[in-house]
């Protein structure tokens, strides 16, 4: 199974994916693709197995991609403070993989009945979702 992992400013979220997506699921491929070398660097040393920066990155990797993880902002062109293009939330909206997108409340971005969750929180949330979908052998 590919996972990637999305993640754009210094990579915060989404080191803390790889390295919990690592731990649960050694087998998995893991690939982390950032909207900038920070965020990928981050990735990268957290475990990931591949790594990819830029818009074309993301775009290709969302091609290849069973599942994508990531902040709720990787589908809203102009979040993550700019980062994320309008062809990068395109390229994920389209993508023939699940999603598992993690609502921070922010960058102008609130969802509404959402609460304020840690990030160690959402991730753990995420890997029961990831959990959910996973084929079961």
């Amino acid at each position: 199974m590919n996972i990637l992992v999305i993640d754009g400013q210094g990579g915060g979220a989404g080191k803390l994916l790889v390295a919990r997506i690592k731990e649960l699921f050694p087998a998995f491929t893991v690939i982390a693709a950032g909207t900038n070398s920070i965020a990928s660097s981050a990735m990268l040393k957290a475990g990931a197995d591949h790594t990819a920066t830029g818009e074309n990155a993301i775009k290709v990797c969302c091609r290849k991609a069973d599942v994508i993880i990531g902040p709720l902002g990787i589908v809203i062109a102009d979040s993550l403070f700019g980062e994320i293009t309008p062809a990068m939330a395109l390229a994920v909206a389209q993508a023939d993989a699940k999603r598992i997108l993690l609502p921070f409340n922010t960058c102008d971005n609130i969802v509404a009945g959402v609460t304020d969750y840690t990030i160690g929180k959402l991730v753990n949330m995420a890997m029961d979702e990831l959990k959910k979908i996973i084929p079961q052998t």
